[in-house]
């Protein structure tokens, strides 16, 4: 019996991504916008569809950096 996949389906073998290849902001050049973020979430009672915009704007900082 297979239980829900085929029996020739290898199953997904995950690796963890390198240390060091998502660097801390130890600068703290975007920790404003993570003030800004926590912030807008807790004003919206941990719903993060009205805080999208910042977080796309974190993750934006932290990838030019």
């Amino acid at each position: 019996m297979s239980f829900g996949r085929t029996p020739n389906i290898s199953t997904f073998n995950s690796t963890p991504p390198d240390r060091g290849s998502f660097p801390l902001d130890h600068e703290g050049e975007c920790k404003q916008l993570v003030k800004e973020y926590l912030q807008c979430l807790k004003d919206n009672l941990g719903n993060n569809g009205n805080c999208r915009h910042l977080s796309k704007a974190y993750l934006k900082c932290r990838m030019n950096k």
